[in-house]
Order: structure tokens, then sequence, then C-alpha cells
């Protein structure tokens, strides 16, 4: 008893320990080129070395998950048969959206792929408050708490989540460490992987949001793998902006930190 006890204290120094974080200021003029206040994140499972840009917020810091959630609705949705397979439609209910590609029935794979609100408030709707309820307490999902509707909890901030409990859910998703059945988070992982090449692989999902004050806030969580060896990772920024193109804004910042840190060339 005395030795397990002795190696469990061993793995969460270790996992807390300064020696496997390296704090990584070079990267705090991607942040200032876009007039934004962020954090990133990247964890090499193999090294167990942590690159870290602004610990402070990428630790204590929660924030409405915005469309990021959408990797839990879908597993969810999937574990409870709500979501049949990533094929299953559901049709559009006829109301415009500003953006085209939601305005048309969808598939689960589509709707993930494009981020239609609307498709994922549907499957909230059918899995029901107190089963999603269940499912956020199981996962120990962020302030875990649904405070307002079902279908909008996570885009209106009563939901939030830090972005190191982000990155430490897309690194469960990945090795099947989840509640989930493997076959559900395999259909989430292959609607996640956006870039597949011969130097790299790279699986996200995307979430933008407003805060409480109205500004713009940005997720990109996931991975790229590199010789089939994954790094996990987390961009989270908010700007005060009203005229942002967070989109453009986003992708361009996670794929020039990508490639400062050596990655989509195929040298790692």
């Amino acid at each position: 008893m005395k030795t397990w006890f002795c190696l469990f204290l061993f793995v969460c120094f270790y996992s807390c320990s300064p020696n496997n974080v390296k704090i990584d200021n070079s990267l705090k003029h991607f942040f200032d080129e876009n007039h934004v206040d962020g954090t990133f994140a990247m964890f090499d499972n193999g090294t167990g070395q942590f690159t870290i840009y602004n610990l402070k917020r990428y630790r204590d810091s929660a924030f409405l998950p915005a469309s990021t959630f959408k990797i839990v609705n879908s597993l969810i949705g999937l574990q409870t048969g709500k979501i049949t397979n990533d094929s299953m439609i559901i049709k559009w209910d006829g109301v415009e959206r500003p953006i085209k590609e939601w305005n048309r029935d969808l598939t689960m794979y589509q709707a993930f792929r494009v981020s239609a609100v609307p498709y994922y408030q549907e499957v909230a709707r059918r899995i029901g408050k107190d089963t999603m309820q269940l499912w956020l307490d199981s996962l120990s999902y962020g302030t875990r708490k649904i405070k307002t509707r079902v279908d909008t909890f996570w885009l209106d901030n009563s939901l939030k989540i830090k972005p190191d409990e982000q990155l430490g859910l897309v690194k469960k998703l990945y090795f099947h460490q989840l509640a989930f059945f493997e076959p559900y988070e395999d259909i989430v992982k292959r609607a996640m992987l956006f870039e597949d090449n011969s130097n790299y692989k790279l699986s996200y999902k995307t979430g933008w949001g407003r805060k409480e004050n109205g500004e713009h806030l940005a997720w990109i969580v996931g991975w790229i793998e590199e010789n089939k060896h994954p790094y996990f990772f987390v961009l989270n920024f908010e700007s005060s902006d009203p005229n942002a193109d967070i989109p453009v804004i986003r992708m361009n910042m996670l794929k020039g930190i990508l490639k400062q840190l050596g990655f989509m060339e195929g040298k790692m």
C-alpha cells in the first residue's frame, strides 16, 4: 500500500512540476500582432513536456467553451443514441442564418465541420437537460453546471472551462480515455481531422463566442501528428475589436505558432 501511495504522489508531483513546463514568451508576438490577449499551450505526449505562453491564463482562467463543446455534445449524442451515426441528418428548420453553410439539411459530420449551432442545439434538446447534466458531472467538464437552457448553456457564459481542461479533454479523446465507446470517439476524431498530408495530420475544433462584456472569445483545441506522434494544443484568446475577423486571426495564429515550433514541414 505504501509503495502505491508513493507512486501516486510521484505521478501527481510530476504532472504539476515546473520541470516539465517550458514558458515560451517568444510566442507573445502572435498575440500582440493581432491585438488579442490569450494563451497557447502544447503537450508533447512522448516527453511529457508542456510549452506554454501565458501560464496563468492557461491554468487559472475559465471561459465559455462555445463550439468546442461540439466535441462533447457529439460524444453524448452518440452514446445516448440521439445521434445514430455521423451520417444522421437533421432537417434545416428553414430559418435563414448569416452562415450560409448552416442553411440546409446537415449530417453530423457536416454540421461538426461547419460548426453548425442549430444542428447541435437540436441534439442537445434531444439529449435533455438531466442526461446532459449527468454527463457533464461524469466528465468533470469545466464548471459542470447547466444554469440556463439546455440548448444555449455552452454559448451564454453559464458554463465555463479552463484552457488546461480543454487540452486534457482532447488528449483523453485521442487515447480513448473518456467514458464513451471507442467507435463513437473515433467518429468525433474523424470529424476533427481537417488536414492530412505526408508531413502531418492536423485535427481540431474551433470555438467563437462573446464574453459577458461583449468581447470576442476564440478557441482552437486539438492535436497535430507528425511521424505518428501526437502533440496536443489549445489556443485561447479574446479581442475587444468588434470588427476583428476571428476565424482568419485564429487559424493564422495557430499555424504561425505551429510553424515557429517546428511543425508542418516534416521535420519533427
